[in-house]
């Protein structure tokens, strides 16, 4: 457009030297010859004041000219206070954010398998890609595994031992566990009578072995071992049930509020997390998770297919069909962003205007110019032309008159 503009300008130029050398052969020659020069002038003055805005024009340092490089600062701060008084304020971002149904989107995207699913899952895969690329392995193991440590080592263990067991004593989630204890027992003791009967056996008197009492004394406590499981199985209330309650319940209590108790179980724990053993379990534990981690990176499809595909759709026809979740998630997001407007607008903009300010003067003339540069040459075109019909009137009315 910058061509365009300069070309019809220069034809002008020619059009007018070219009449105003054969002005007298015709009369319709003065006109045209006066539409060439009042469009020279329009052109030039046009040329002028386009070139003003962004440098001086001819490189000549006149007043008022290179508007934009020599004022950018103050554009900035200008367009900051013109961003925050009728953009980011509550009342405009109350009103926009009213007129859109940001639910409605929501669920449309979320509901369609193609984009709110396979989006999110390639989004957050190459989101884990990125940072696991870009992180030393080595490195981003050693962080994760200190970390771990050093949460552990801050974890006061004992109390937490004792609310987790009381919590489970009050709620009966310990019974299973007793009931079960119980069957290991009797299985244990199944598994082992040939070893239980030879123990008897051995440590029996010369009397009982020639009686052989000693079969019947082991087959006794068998028997009698069998029975009290089952008892204690069968019968709530059973005293060997309530011991080992109360031996829990005792255990608990002694673990959130003994302090030797405490002590011990914290001393146990810096043991375990100062063996060596610990620490190839905690490699492996990091090893595992990392190529467990890579996988899933690698195969975002099924790793994060299935359920949560499902649930994603769920919510986005939830979010389509039900016009009183739709309420309260459009009221949420207007009120999020009417706050954010509030509390944040000003560093918003100042964002902006800092950012231009940081741009040098070349810059920011190339990038206005850039961006409105056409308009402005459309500007030259016009005043070309219109500076052409103007002369051409003036010049008819002096023939009249």
């Amino acid at each position: 457009m910058r061509v365009v503009a300069t070309c019809l300008l220069l034809a002008m130029a020619v059009i007018y030297a070219v009449t105003r050398q054969y002005e007298g052969l015709h009369p319709a020659v003065g006109f045209v010859r006066a539409f060439a020069e009042a469009a020279m002038v329009g052109g030039l003055a046009d040329w002028f004041a386009v070139t003003a805005l962004f440098r001086h024009p001819l490189g000549l340092p006149i007043p008022h000219t290179a508007i934009i490089p020599e004022n950018k600062d103050r554009i900035a701060d200008t367009m900051a206070a013109f961003l925050q008084s009728n953009f980011l304020t509550a009342p405009v971002v109350a009103r926009r954010m009213g007129a859109v149904n940001a639910a409605g989107a929501m669920g449309a995207f979320l509901s369609d398998p193609r984009t709110g699913e396979s989006r999110l899952r390639d989004g957050a895969a190459g989101l884990v890609a990125d940072v696991l690329e870009s992180l030393d392995p080595d490195e981003l193991g050693g962080l994760a595994k200190g970390a771990l440590r050093g949460q552990l080592e801050k974890l006061e263990l004992s109390p937490l031992l004792g609310q987790l067991l009381g919590a489970a004593i009050a709620d009966g989630r310990h019974m299973p566990v007793i009931e079960s204890l119980i069957r290991k027992t009797a299985e244990t003791l199944e598994a082992n009578e040939p070893l239980i009967q030879a123990t008897i056996h051995e440590r029996a008197n010369a009397i009982l072995r020639w009686t052989g009492l000693d079969e019947k004394l082991a087959n006794g406590i068998l028997d009698g071992l069998y029975k009290l499981l089952a008892e204690t199985l069968v019968v709530p209330d059973h005293p060997v049930r309530r011991k080992i309650e109360e031996g829990l319940a005792a255990l608990a209590h002694d673990l959130v509020h003994d302090a030797e108790l405490r002590a011990r179980v914290e001393n146990m724990k810096h043991e375990v997390l100062a063996n060596p053993a610990f620490a190839r379990w905690l490699d492996a534990l990091w090893e595992r998770g990392r190529v467990k981690l890579l996988h899933m990176v690698r195969n975002p499809q099924g790793a994060l297919g299935g359920q949560f595909g499902a649930s994603l759709s769920e919510l986005g026809r939830a979010l389509q069909q039900d016009m009183r979740l739709q309420r309260v998630v459009n009221r949420f997001a207007r009120r999020t962003m009417v706050g954010v407007a509030t509390r944040y607008g000003a560093q918003i903009v100042r964002l902006v205007s800092e950012t231009v300010k940081r741009w040098d003067a070349r810059t920011v003339t190339d990038r206005i110019e850039g961006a409105v540069g056409r308009d402005l040459q459309f500007i030259r075109i016009n005043g070309t032309l219109v500076g052409g019909l103007v002369g051409l009137l003036l010049h008819t009315l002096d023939v009249a008159l």
